[in-house]
């Protein structure tokens, strides 16, 4: 059980947890938000205080030199107190681009630890998308923590300095020749006064919590609304939709959803609650803030009358006790405000607590310089999590050192999961899968991934320099670079790319970035596996975006490219699989064949020869 459910307090608990979030990311937050908002809730009554004064001082005695005393304070204090704001303003708003920054790092770091099998897991993206819509419409989430931390210090400082400065209010007693007024010395009157005050205070607090529940109920409706606008709010804007929009005008299916959709619109269900229950609630708060301001009028300005103090204490004790009031009703609005924020965190946190299943290994992969690894899948099986389809059947194979495989077979027959598996992207529902005679479950993950190099089909590329996309890194060998580039085929145009392997890949970071082509995409992706140099080579689809030319002549150099490496290819193209050592044909998640082409060829009833055959009719002058 959690932390969060064992608590009587359990939004509280699930505050300061996500406090302590946004703290570990940002060192110094909570403290910089402290001190600018101790600052700001002071700051005003600082003025008041001296105002007072000075008021006092013109409405009795008006002594030049007590004038001179009090402006002098005020304009020293006032002036002290603007600095001090505009300190911890800057370091306040430079803090808050880190806090805006920190929320997305929180999750990536989450999802870049996250086990693979769990990044795929639909539940779990749904936990993410709606912690992000969370906070994109409503700033609920971490930001409401962080924004009630900072209206709380404010309304607490409004509070204290309330106390401070009210206080004489009830110290100073009505003189005995006003007796009319005498009544207010009494404890039972003062004690009435207060409880007025705090009474109202609460009810308005109250009434604007019941109306703020009416934005909490209208979550659902508005988290849809906001992906229906993330998604077509910037359609026309996308230059790689800008072909498809014309051709099959998407520009008026996108202008139907969003005339379907109201959820910002003039006849949503939060327009049609402000008319009624939200605003009505609304008027009645603000209602009663009216009230109160006259009831403190009322006894301030009586008092006065009665002669317990001058009319400069009037303004000072008005804007005290309302300080006071408001602050009291504040700092109830912030806590129910983080009660009902804590329904918005624990998508958040179920995501955070989410644990990884796979078994994490201890052991180190062996460095060999002679890249004598070999693995072996021994009668494994695999269902995709949710499934109750084999995806794999029995499989058992084994790789060779240095050898060339190549792993065939119709669309979903098992190729890709064969691979996802030996990368340990996911783990075997039965079986096992050894390198070099041990489990590779043993083995330290990140160890593990070193000795793959992999070219998957749906590769990404980063809007980065081409020689950083190579490398990934900042800083790299140039000479390795280039060489990995012209093994696989890329050549390095100084027109299209003026200034080499600085030159950035898409114009997301620049003007000048260039917009290469699927083939041209491909090579550099083969690039970054060759520059890795793992002891392992595994491209899935390595050609699909090549022309047959560009095909040939990187088939023609493949010996070259894959050098000593253990290499696994994974083709629909049954032709460029003829310079394998072996080819491992799959059907329906179960391994059918295996040998070399020539051999497989042979066995006219086998699943290779049908493979074969039916793409050779493409190439067949009667075909």
């Amino acid at each position: 059980m959690s932390a969060e459910k064992k608590s009587k307090l359990p939004w509280l608990s699930m505050a300061l947890r996500g406090a302590k979030y946004l703290h570990a990311y940002n060192p110094g937050l909570f403290l910089v938000y402290t001190l600018s908002n101790i600052t700001n809730g002071v700051a005003p009554y600082v003025t008041i205080f001296f105002s007072a004064r000075i008021i006092s001082e013109l409405a009795g005695a008006r002594s030049p030199e007590r004038l001179t005393v009090w402006i002098l304070l005020t304009v020293l204090s006032v002036a002290l107190m603007e600095v001090l704001k505009a300190v911890l303003k800057y370091h306040k708003e430079r803090i808050w681009d880190l806090v805006w920054m920190s929320r997305m790092k929180i999750m990536a770091d989450k999802f870049f630890d996250m086990d693979f099998c769990l990044v795929e897991d639909g539940h779990l993206m749904g936990l993410a998308d709606t912690v992000q819509q969370n906070e994109q419409w409503g700033a609920r989430g971490l930001t409401t923590i962080l924004s009630g931390y900072e209206r709380g210090i404010r309304h607490l400082s409004g509070i204290l300095s309330g106390i401070g400065l009210t206080f004489s209010l009830f110290a100073f007693r009505v003189p005995p020749e006003a007796s009319a007024y005498q009544y207010l010395n009494h404890p039972i009157f003062i004690l009435l006064i207060a409880a007025l005050v705090m009474g109202f205070a609460l009810l308005s607090a109250y009434i604007k919590g019941k109306a703020a529940h009416y934005w909490d109920d209208y979550a659902e409706e508005a988290r849809l609304g906001n992906r229906v606008f993330g998604y077509f709010g910037f359609f026309g804007q996308k230059w790689e939709r800008a072909m498809d929009i014309r051709l099959y005008r998407q520009d008026k299916i996108q202008a139907e959803w969003n005339e379907k959709d109201k959820s910002f619109m003039p006849g949503s269900s939060i327009a049609e609650q402000a008319k009624r229950g939200m605003g009505l609630y609304s008027v009645c708060a603000t209602g009663i803030t009216y009230v109160l301001m006259a009831l403190i009028y009322l006894f301030v300005c009586l008092k006065a009358r009665a002669g317990a103090f001058d009319v400069g204490y009037v303004s000072q004790y008005v804007a005290s006790l309302t300080a006071f009031a408001a602050g009291f009703s504040g700092i109830v609005e912030e806590i129910n405000g983080q009660k009902v924020n804590a329904s918005f965190l624990q998508p958040f946190f179920e995501l955070m607590d989410t644990k990884n299943i796979m078994y994490e290994g201890t052991l180190s992969t062996e460095k060999r310089s002679d890249r004598n690894y070999s693995v072996e899948f021994k009668d494994v099986s695999f269902k995709y999590p949710g499934s109750e389809t084999w995806a794999l059947w029995h499989v058992s194979v084994k790789c060779n050192v240095g050898e060339k495989m190549a792993l065939v077979g119709e669309n979903g027959s098992g190729k890709s999961t064969f691979v996802k598996l030996l990368c340990r992207l996911y783990d075997p529902t039965e079986g096992e899968i050894l390198l070099n005679g041990i489990d590779i479950r043993k083995y330290n993950y990140a160890q593990y991934m070193d000795i793959f190099s992999v070219v998957f089909q749906d590769f990404k590329l980063l809007s980065y320099p081409l020689g950083e996309n190579v490398a990934i890194a900042k800083t790299y060998p140039e000479d390795k670079v280039i060489s990995a580039l012209g093994k696989a085929g890329f050549t390095l145009d100084e027109e299209k790319f003026p200034e080499g392997l600085k030159t950035y890949l898409y114009r997301d970071f620049s003007e000048n970035g260039v917009e290469i082509s699927g083939g041209e995409a491909q090579k550099i992706a083969i690039a970054r596996a060759l520059y890795k140099d793992a002891p392992f080579l595994i491209l899935d689809e390595p050609t699909a975006a090549l022309d047959p030319i560009t095909e040939a002549e990187i088939y023609s150099h493949l010996g070259e490219i894959v050098d000593d490496r253990t290499a696994l290819f994974i083709s629909h193209r049954l032709s460029s699989c003829r310079f394998c050592d072996e080819i491992l044909v799959f059907d329906e998640g179960t391994l059918v064949q295996r040998g070399t082409h020539e051999t497989l060829l042979e066995n006219v009833s086998g699943k290779y020869h049908e493979l074969w055959n039916a793409q050779a009719q493409y190439y067949t002058a009667n075909g």
